[in-house]
């Protein structure tokens, strides 16, 4: 087997800069998922082993945001275990989804679900209810995650956006709170699509392993970064990244 250094390379380039974006935007895949198929590997095999390797990253985005998590004075605090078990439920059904079905459909709808979350997140805060009560209630809460879940188990392009903009209609405002549930949830979602691809012989190990490593740092920094730099920037990040990823969405092949 040759191994191609400059390819792996590129690869841990791109899931160091996954890492951060994912702690302060969600949409790290956008990165990672074109290089793996700029390396040769097929798309399913792309999506399977992009989530592998960015889920541990993750995982160490959400520790370095444990402060926020075991907040328990936070009102949203109540909603946090049963958003959790619907995240894993979600992420476990999307990753069968995706083994089992072809993905042409579903893609089609990626770029408007991507365009309506980023107009959600960026105009919902100025379409506040005049009696202070969120738009979606615990339930209704609850059934947008487990769909978001879903998709980010089959794809999990921009769920960062999704569930930041699902988060403004339940009412919350504090960016730093909303980033931090945000990527634990997502997390909770990509570890049992994780565990079912690292089964499924759709895992491309070498440059999976490599990302992995990147990725995990890239996590930790953009963990960091989320914490420091003022929550005005970091909203107009989100914005750019969702405009981003929408605009990708749109005009790549089918």
């Amino acid at each position: 087997m040759i191994i191609d250094w400059t390819m792996l390379a590129l690869l841990a380039l791109a899931a160091f800069g996954s890492g951060i974006v994912n702690a302060l935007a969600g949409g790290g895949a956008f990165l990672t998922f074109p290089t793996l198929l700029a390396a040769g590997i097929p798309a399913i095999d792309a999506n399977a082993s992009s989530t592998v390797a960015l889920c541990p990253g993750q995982f160490v985005s959400a520790f370095a945001s444990r402060d926020i998590l075991t907040d328990t004075k936070a009102p949203w605090r109540r909603d946090l275990v049963r958003l959790s078990i619907i995240s894993l439920i979600g992420g476990t059904l999307g990753a069968v989804l995706l083994l089992v079905t072809p993905s042409a459909a579903f893609s089609r709808l990626v770029p408007w679900l991507l365009l309506f979350a980023t107009a959600v997140f960026a105009f919902g805060m100025r379409f506040t209810p005049k009696d202070g009560k969120p738009w979606l209630g615990p339930l209704t809460i609850q059934a947008v995650q487990f769909v978001i879940a879903i998709y980010g188990g089959y794809f999990g392009g921009g769920i960062g956006i999704l569930m930041l903009a699902a988060l403004v209609f339940y009412g919350m405002r504090d960016i730093r709170a909303m980033n931090g549930l945000k990527i634990w949830l997502a997390a909770l979602m990509n570890i049992m699509a994780s565990i079912i691809f690292a089964f499924s012989g759709r895992v491309h190990w070498l440059e999976t392993l490599t990302m992995m490593c990147t990725g995990m740092l890239g996590g930790f920094v953009g963990a960091r970064l989320g914490r420091i730099i003022p929550p005005a920037y970091v909203r107009r990040f989100i914005i750019a990244v969702g405009c981003g990823l929408t605009v990708y969405f749109f005009i790549k092949p089918a």
